[in-house]
């Protein structure tokens, strides 16, 4: 029998399905974000380099620090509070 993988993308068919067609833009890799600004995590299935862990999708955070190309994202997970390092790509600015 074969062993079922236990990737970082399994069981993600769905969830990190890109649009038909959407045109790729260059404007969300150059992105700057400030420390304590309010982030959604929007993982950008094209870009494999600084993606979040799928689970963390949707979730809104705050920007921690930039470190090297990357930024660290302080989310909360229940009662817990966790960093996520992610690339800009994968982070939109959350409105309101």
């Amino acid at each position: 029998m074969v062993r079922a993988t236990k990737g970082f993308r399994r069981s993600t068919r769905r969830k990190l399905k890109k649009e038909l067609k959407k045109k790729f833009k260059v404007t969300p890799y150059l992105v700057e974000f400030k420390p304590s600004d309010r982030v959604v995590i929007k993982i950008d299935p094209s870009s494999h380099k600084g993606m979040p862990f799928p689970k963390f999708k949707g979730k809104v955070g705050i920007v921690k620090e930039k470190r090297g190309d990357a930024y660290i994202v302080v989310i909360t997970v229940g009662n817990k509070k966790k960093e996520v390092i992610s690339r800009p790509e994968h982070l939109a600015l959350k409105k309101g």
